[in-house]
């Protein structure tokens, strides 16, 4: 009895500190919108360099467990493992910032996309994205049986239906305290085909804790939404 107590404690611990992240990595997106970093005339690396800068002045982030992510335009079509050409990033474009910020020993994962101009397919494409996560989310709420390769089609059926397409071969991977594995095992990302349990326990016994991310694209129209976060956590806020 002791033992499963003190299993018990250590969970509800690391689920703490993964909410804790995310909160932390939620105000970062919120400070460099608040600042107007995110605007036409700057590279995408020097946006990156400006985000870096103020995570570690005002949030104490000194190191991410991946590299910073920022495309525009055209690199919105493109996703995590793509080196497109650099873009300098224009009045009317789509903007999505993918980062994975390092507070103390924990992990987030957390992106976003933000449309800098009214295109109103931009617009919809957003709130497409974040329509899909919460339905991801509500999914695996529901079904304590889901596996990984469901939710991924799942995602791209919500893409479909809205006319877009699912822009990545995976959506999603687990996450942990830092530094869980940089390139996670191919059974342990959320992908078409994947037998995986999402509530499976890992090879310790502890649960898996899962990112979900969404990426849409429209490729006639040259652009594509991004967003992700926890997807096994939903806790508390100030």
């Amino acid at each position: 009895m002791e033992l499963r107590e003190e299993a018990h404690e250590q969970e509800a611990a690391r689920r703490a500190e993964l909410w804790s992240a995310q909160l932390r990595a939620e105000a970062l997106f919120d400070a460099v919108l608040r600042g107007g970093l995110i605007r036409a005339g700057v590279l995408e690396s020097e946006l990156s360099e400006e985000i870096q800068a103020l995570a570690e002045a005002e949030f104490g982030v000194e190191r991410h467990w991946h590299r910073r992510i920022v495309r525009a335009g055209a690199n919105t079509l493109t996703s995590f493992r793509d080196n497109p050409t650099e873009r300098r990033i224009q009045a009317d474009d789509i903007v999505y910032i993918d980062l994975g910020p390092v507070f103390g020993e924990w992990e987030a994962d957390y992106g976003r996309s933000y449309v800098l101009g009214r295109d109103p397919h931009k617009r919809r494409l957003v709130r497409d994205i974040e329509a899909a996560f919460a339905r991801g989310k509500a999914l695996y709420e529901a079904r304590p049986e889901l596996t990984a390769g469901e939710l991924y089609d799942y995602a791209a059926e919500l893409a479909a239906a809205g006319g877009w397409r699912f822009g990545a071969p995976t959506a999603g991977h687990i996450i942990d305290r830092f530094p869980h594995a940089r390139s996670p095992a191919r059974h342990e990302t959320i992908r078409s085909g994947n037998p995986l349990l999402l509530r499976q326990p890992s090879s310790d016994g502890q649960p898996r804790h899962w990112i979900l991310e969404i990426h849409f694209v429209d490729r006639a129209r040259g652009f594509g939404g991004f967003h992700e976060e926890l997807l096994t956590i939903r806790g508390p806020r100030p």
